[in-house]
């Protein structure tokens, strides 16, 4: 059994304001970097909030310089990062993302498959085939948001192998009893531990109900964030299993 250490980082973010979100990030990577957590993983569109009449002016790309001190702290810590982002491809069709920085200076793009209602106004689903990449032995495969209402979506997930199936969300506390549950039963299902990445504050005129939180393979939960507000959620795999630890962030 391979040894681990992820975390799901609860942060808030600022409206459309993509040069502050990046440096709030760069201050939970270092924190978990301290932490020796190998991949962590913010929610859905951290970078700029989930302001979906803002996503068309805030779509990135993993070269862009904005992100460069990302891109360096995930190679100078050598820890992957999982960032929320729209993202603008040569269609012209702007798409929930979620861009993942690796280590040795790789990254790579993934797209939201399943919208929620209403954002087909502002975002178009991405058709493309469930893929994974490894870290630290794990097959990892990401999920955002409205993906994991879709049980077709952890299915193909298992079927090409994921040990992980990272979820990026903004979630309130009307939902996160449905999505919570979605995620348990995924990882005991499909034999895969599931992390919940969500907001830990208000955005898009939704109030977050943060409490991140991680499940083993047998769809124990090992570890949640008690409400909102900043966290690092950190899930340890080792010999003896998965155990967990909450640390505070403080802005």
């Amino acid at each position: 059994m391979s040894s681990l250490r992820i975390a799901a980082a609860q942060s808030v973010s600022v409206p459309g304001d993509i040069a502050a979100n990046v440096a709030a990030h760069c201050n939970f990577i270092v924190e978990a970097s301290a932490c020796d957590v190998d991949i962590v993983v913010f929610p859905e569109l951290s970078l700029c909030g989930y302001e979906l009449s803002l996503i068309g002016a805030c779509a990135l790309h993993p070269h862009d310089e904005v992100l460069a001190p990302i891109r360096e702290l995930a190679s100078g810590k050598a820890i992957s990062v999982v960032v929320g982002a729209p993202i603008l491809f040569a269609s012209n069709n702007i798409h929930i993302g979620a861009i993942t920085f690796l280590p040795n200076g790789e990254a790579s793009i993934y797209c939201k498959q399943h919208l929620h209602p209403g954002e087909e106004r502002f975002a178009s689903a991405c058709a493309s085939p469930c893929s994974t990449y490894l870290v630290g032995g794990e097959t990892i495969a990401l999920a955002i948001c409205a993906d994991t209402a879709h049980e077709q979506h952890p299915q193909a997930a298992a079927a090409v192998g994921a040990s992980l199936y990272l979820a990026s969300v903004l979630v309130s506390d009307a939902g996160y009893a449905t999505d919570a549950g979605n995620l348990q039963r995924y990882a005991e299902c499909y034999c895969m531990a599931t992390l919940m990445a969500n907001h830990g504050g208000t955005t898009g005129g939704y109030v977050s109900a943060g409490k991140s939180a991680f499940w083993s393979q047998e769809g124990n939960l090992v570890v949640v964030a008690p409400s909102a507000g900043q966290y690092l959620v950190i899930a340890s795999k080792s010999s003896e299993g998965w155990a967990g630890e909450l640390r505070k962030i403080e802005t």
